[in-house]
């Protein structure tokens, strides 16, 4: 008989950091480059166009002994049922005996390793001294990206915020930002100390802005985390020297930038195939602007220092991080240790 531990959210949130996070989502990365982990085709499957879908995406990690899945739902009319929009799961098995080792809710860490990726992002390709952050976007990922970048970014000061939606959307998330950011930091019962973290927070300028333009060129560094479909940030608005981490282009069709951006820009991404299917990427190529060698390497060969990142202070640089199974499945397994060690969780016989 097998032993699986199973985790829910607030389980999940009693054991996860975000510092560790970062630093796990490094070696994915790394890992990726160094080809000690394989990354499988990513599963697609519409039920009612618009309304029901699900997506796979799973992966063998043999340098942590691993292989998995996660599976996500998407049901547009549950709202109206109170029963959630989105459910998500994360399985990982034991890569020498094929045997299940945990079965996890996938939605936390869904949003950490997202927050983490666009960060480690940012980390490589921003200017060293980048001081000022844009935020795109005030829904469920805002918060983790920012949380990610203070903790990534060492001088990072000032916050601008903006929603393509609604400005009061912006003004109710600058407002609540900072408490936020610390309930977020405080979340898992690992003790940690958080007192030069905090301070930073306490000292971040932020401010709700109404129209892009006129902040696109005070911002180092940009991150838009939206369901766009179409551009949001003009060529002509951008200054040399921005960083773009573009994280809400996650199925074929949306767009967050321009395309005319990725022909002045170093363009990195997670993971090639799956930029050029779905991510920011997508677009701008099948649109003539560039062509696949625009894109310089994957950021796995950038923190391995195979491939140079930024040349100069002036370089335009673009992340587009799609999100990849391998994050998952490598937080998931530094949940369940952790978990594990801390003897949260429920073991059941299998």
């Amino acid at each position: 008989m097998t032993k699986i531990r199973v985790l829910n959210q607030a389980m999940v949130k009693e054991v996860l950091s975000l510092k560790d996070t970062i630093a796990t989502v490094e070696e994915v990365y790394r890992g990726k480059a160094r080809e000690t982990s394989t990354l499988w085709p990513m599963i697609f499957y519409e039920f009612e166009p618009g309304l029901a879908d699900m997506d796979i995406k799973s992966g063998w990690m043999k340098g942590l002994g691993i292989y998995g899945l996660k599976l996500v739902s998407w049901y547009g009319n549950n709202p109206q049922q109170q029963l959630p929009a989105l459910f998500g799961t994360t399985m990982l098995f034991d890569d020498q005996t094929g045997a299940p080792l945990g079965i996890v809710d996938a939605e936390y860490i869904t949003g950490m390793r997202t927050g983490a990726a666009a960060a480690i992002g940012s980390k490589y390709l921003a200017r060293p001294d980048s001081e000022t952050l844009l935020m795109v976007g005030t829904g469920h990922q805002a918060l983790f990206q920012i949380l990610s970048h203070l903790i990534a970014i060492p001088h990072l000061k000032q916050l601008f915020i903006y929603d393509p939606l609604k400005t009061a959307n912006a003004q109710d998330f600058a407002a609540a930002c900072k408490e936020r950011l610390i309930q977020l930091l405080d979340q898992p019962k690992i003790q940690e100390d958080h007192s030069q973290l905090r301070a930073k927070i306490d000292q971040l300028t932020i401010q709700p802005v109404e129209e892009l333009p006129a902040v696109v060129g005070k911002a180092d560094i940009i991150v838009t985390a939206t369901p766009s479909k179409q551009p949001l940030i003009q060529a002509e608005w951008v200054q040399p020297g921005t960083h773009f981490s573009c994280v809400g282009a996650d199925m074929s069709g949306k767009q967050e930038i321009d395309g005319k951006i990725f022909q002045k820009a170093r363009l990195f991404v997670d993971d090639r195939k799956q930029a050029i299917a779905v991510g920011e990427t997508e677009l701008p190529i099948k649109q003539g602007l560039i062509d696949e060698s625009a894109i310089q390497g994957e950021i796995g060969e950038v923190l391995l220092k195979r491939v140079a990142g930024r040349l100069s202070e002036t370089d335009i640089t673009i992340y587009d991080t799609t999100g990849i199974a391998l994050q998952d499945l490598a937080v998931t397994k530094q949940v369940l240790d952790a978990a594990a060690k801390n003897n949260i969780g429920q073991v059941v016989d299998l």
